[in-house]
């Protein structure tokens, strides 16, 4: 799956968390990737998916237990502090709480101006750096002087943006950047990424739990379960060919705008308990809440293969129209006919 054109390419990355008398949390369990340059990488899972965990890895504020990752072709696992820090000048983050990230007894000029001075960019004019900034994102020079409780949520993480843009990245990873904030607000600040982009020609990698906003936003999509990545393609894919069921699901929790359009959709609602990522199944993680599963389901872990052009998948069922089904499965189904 390596791409000439990534900025950022991951082989095989895993992430386990030592819990403790032998038990593993495998956050992150084998997933490849690559985000080609100027585009927008969506992960979309639940909570406790691994999404998050993926970001921090690709900027390396998680160490990976083992696995590839690339950023303009070189190794970041491989590097020590002092050229990582330099690299950091490259990456940036965007968190999902836009109070709790900024420092309380800190100026909003400061939590901008700071990132600068760390990797010693600007010079003499980093207070104008900083009001530049905040204009950008649809803020007013005059903030600089204010603290980060006199602003809403959404300013907050414009605050945020511009403080994430201090020092002239290439890629942010963008955390649930609006999943924190009214629904009204949402748009304002995806179409501020949106326009940063293309102004600035950023690569992002934009993480949510909500499909219909990464879709929104990414050229290209992943969906994230216990770990592993089930499905991969172009953003329209997830609307019209999707396969997985698990992809099924996240589409049917999407909200309609028209009461008679959300009463018309067909139910599609998952069964069963979700797998212990301390200690998951054999086979498909996915296995205990799909209603289309089968027997090689249960002892065998279906592979992210490419099934047209761009679409990945892993399940078993991929090649018969899966994304389409409805219901539950047959009984011959549920013995490993299909």
């Amino acid at each position: 799956m390596t791409d000439p054109q990534a900025l950022v390419d991951v082989t095989g990355l895993h992430k386990h968390f030592r819990l403790g008398r032998g038990k593993v949390l495998k956050a992150v369990d084998g997933v490849d990737f690559s985000i080609r340059r100027g585009s927008v990488f969506g992960l979309v899972g639940e909570s406790g998916s691994g999404k998050t965990t993926i970001g921090r890895l690709l900027l390396r504020l998680l160490p990976p237990t083992s696995g590839g990752i690339r950023f303009d072709g070189t190794d970041i696992a491989a590097l020590g502090a002092s050229r990582m820090r330099a690299l950091r000048r490259r990456m940036q983050i965007v968190f999902q709480d836009p109070y709790s990230s900024l420092d309380p007894r800190r100026t909003v000029g400061s939590a901008i101006v700071t990132p600068m001075e760390i990797q010693n960019l600007h010079g003499g004019r980093r207070r104008e750096r900083a009001a530049e900034l905040l204009e950008r994102v649809g803020l007013d020079a005059a903030d600089l002087e204010r603290y980060p409780h006199e602003f809403s949520g959404g300013q907050r993480q414009r605050i945020g943006i511009a403080r994430a843009l201090a020092v002239d990245p290439e890629f942010i990873v963008a955390d649930e950047p609006v999943s924190a904030l009214d629904v009204s607000i949402r748009s304002q600040v995806l179409n501020l990424f949106k326009d940063l982009q293309a102004e600035l020609h950023l690569t992002y990698l934009f993480i949510s739990h909500d499909l219909s906003v990464v879709q929104f936003i990414s050229d290209q999509v992943a969906i994230v379960y216990m770990g592993k990545i089930v499905e991969m393609g172009p953003a329209d894919i997830f609307s019209r060919a999707h396969r997985h069921p698990y992809t099924r699901s996240l589409l049917a929790a999407i909200p309609q705008p028209d009461p008679v359009v959300e009463q018309s959709k067909p139910e599609f609602s998952l069964q069963g308990e979700i797998a212990s990522p301390v200690n998951p199944p054999p086979g498909c993680r996915f296995y205990s809440r799909c209603p289309l599963r089968v027997d090689d389901c249960r002892l065998k872990t279906p592979p992210l293969e490419e099934i047209v052009a761009g679409h990945w998948v892993a399940c078993f069922r991929a090649g018969h129209d899966s994304g389409n089904q409805t219901g539950p499965p047959s009984d011959d189904v549920g013995r490993g006919h299909a």
